[in-house]
């Protein structure tokens, strides 16, 4: 029989202590390379200081939230299209501080109609077959369902600074350079994207200007049209072209039928907050809600934050959400999902029941492929705020471009489940499979938490699969502990893989965390990666912003 930790005292006389310890415990090594906290009335937060700074001068020339949202993941898209893109797609959460409620936009890429499903079988598609993975792009139809519905300026006013940046040039961002050293062997194939990124075959360095002319001539048509720009006429035709190239089934039926969805968020009530996050077609929030059911603030505060117990019981709450994932969650438009079922209190409260700090439960092997992922933040004056998370899903999506248009291709569809990976659990055929019409289910966790009728927290993260188990963990420091935004993104995150080790710790976590973790059945290793990344705005109840932005991305925040 193993032996027992030390127990736990009493935790209302050593919870302080324990925070105190593991917060500090946490923070080493990392600290130095955040940014001083900013504090405004207004405020940006995103991985690309150009989109930060866009953002938040879209607000200062009259521009609310939404306009703000809308140029930054424009922006985002020119500077950054190792991540995102009006190729892609995404989720964005908007807090109408009018109505004083969420409005939740969904647009998610979707599966051609001449999908071949059969064929998704037989992934990996060697890069010359990239075209198969390519979704129909809605990021540009949602982006502009946004302003309509919420923007102050004109649509033109909204594209200008991504025009101007392609156009005229910008530095490119470390993160940026990383990837194009990392990938380029990949990248460099492509045209379109050895033209800008890698000059004379080598790939540019950080703070190297470069421009993007034919995307700059397709902002520009997308500023005088609106998303018709890309869904008709020519830019159409360039997208469909490309992706045919690839062995693709991308066409211009499905591009001219593309539409956004309203849908009606997660919504859970915990310890006096109105917590409003994404539901389907992604899994993240569902993720989050569930461990927020299963967990009262005051049984995190007896654990201690960060410690080892804490961490597996999180980590425990994860894994099953990752099986409820694999066991039960498609599109709604094909696959029939009751969520309140599967995060009522009832049920949660029979799973907690369920979860023990001495033992660990494993997931049955599967894989889930996500990497990619923009997310931005921004929030106005007026209480407005807006949870944006755009994807082309892995680096530079399918790694090819529109030769005429500058667009980079999205490879979303690789984001369904192979049969295989769903026979551990007893089924034949996955809730997420293939099929023409479907959108993926994805990891995206826009966030927004609400007190007393006021938005007074807002966050969400990239990463693929790693985005739901960061911002799970940055919501309970936040809200269970009190941490601001840059003590929460400073301390060490677990990610829980979906098969091997039970768990992966960021480089600097303490011995005796990791020898704790181990008494309680954890089989850990080291995350392998560092692009995965949280953004976060808090607000005060005198209205002031304080964002922070994730130094795993060299992210970058700003408030004024």
């Amino acid at each position: 029989m193993r032996a027992l930790p030390p127990p736990l005292r009493p935790w209302r006389s050593t919870a302080p202590l324990l925070v105190a310890i593991g917060l500090a415990l946490a923070l080493v090594g990392l600290a130095p390379t955040l940014q001083a906290q900013a504090a405004g009335r207004t405020a940006a937060a995103t991985e690309n200081p150009l989109a930060t700074r866009a953002a938040i001068a879209q607000m200062r020339a009259g521009g609310n939230a939404i306009d703000a949202a809308v140029t930054a993941a424009l922006v985002g898209g020119v500077v950054s299209p190792v991540s995102s893109g009006i190729g892609g797609g995404g989720f964005a959460m908007v807090w109408d501080a009018t109505k004083k409620q969420p409005v939740l936009i969904d647009f998610r890429e979707l599966a051609p109609r001449g999908i071949d499903a059969a064929a998704y079988e037989k992934r990996p598609f060697p890069l010359a077959e990239g075209g198969r993975y390519t979704g129909v792009p809605g990021e540009l139809r949602g982006l502009y369902e946004l302003h309509r519905r919420f923007g102050k300026r004109k649509w033109s006013d909204d594209v200008a600074p991504a025009i101007q940046l392609a156009e005229k040039g910008f530095p490119v961002e470390r993160h940026v350079a990383e990837m194009l050293r990392y990938f380029g062997g990949k990248l460099k194939q492509d045209p379109g994207i050895a033209s800008v990124f890698f000059p004379g075959g080598k790939p540019v360095a950080a703070g190297r200007r470069v421009k993007n002319p034919k995307l700059a001539a397709t902002l520009k048509r997308v500023a005088a049209e609106g998303p018709k720009a890309l869904y008709t006429g020519p830019v159409a035709d360039d997208l469909v072209k490309a992706a045919h190239a690839h062995h693709g089934s991308l066409s211009l039926a499905d591009l001219a039928a593309y539409k956004p969805v309203v849908r009606a968020p997660i919504h859970v009530k915990w310890e006096g907050y109105d917590v409003y996050t994404m539901n389907l077609p992604s899994a993240g929030g569902m993720m989050l809600a569930q461990t927020l059911e299963m967990y009262p603030r005051a049984y995190l505060e007896k654990l201690g934050f960060n410690s080892g117990a804490y961490q597996h019981m999180i980590a425990e709450a994860m894994r099953a959400s990752i099986s409820d994932r694999m066991r039960f969650l498609g599109d709604p438009a094909f696959q029939k999902v009751d969520m309140h079922a599967l995060i009522s209190p009832e049920r949660m409260k029979k799973r907690r029941a369920r979860i023990a700090l001495d033992r660990t439960h494993a997931i049955p092997r599967f894989d889930l492929d996500e990497h990619g992922t923009h997310h931005l933040l921004t929030a106005d004056a007026a209480g407005n705020v807006v949870s944006l998370t755009t994807t082309v899903n892995t680096v530079f999506g399918a790694k090819y471009t529109g030769p005429d248009s500058g667009v980079v291709l999205n490879d979303e569809m690789n984001d369904f489940t192979k049969s295989k990976d769903v026979a551990p659990f007893g089924l034949k055929q996955s809730p997420n499979r293939p099929r023409p019409g479907a959108r993926p289910i994805s990891s995206m966790t826009p966030t927004i938490v609400v007190k007393d009728g006021r938005a007074v927290l807002a966050l969400g993260g990239s990463g693929g699969t790693t985005i739901a188990t960061n911002v799970t963990q940055m919501v309970l420091s936040v809200l269970a502990f009190g941490h601001t935004p840059t003590q929460a993104l400073a301390a060490r995150r677990f990610y829980t893989p979906t098969h091997g080790r039970t768990m992966l710790l960021e480089k600097g976590v303490p011995a005796q965390v990791v020898k704790d973790l181990g008494w309680r059945g954890e089989i850990v290793g080291k995350m392998p990666f560092t692009s995965s990344a949280v953004q976060m705005i808090a607000i005060d109840k005198n209205g002031t912003k304080h964002p922070a932005a994730d130094p795993r991305k060299h992210a970058s925040a700003m408030a004024r």
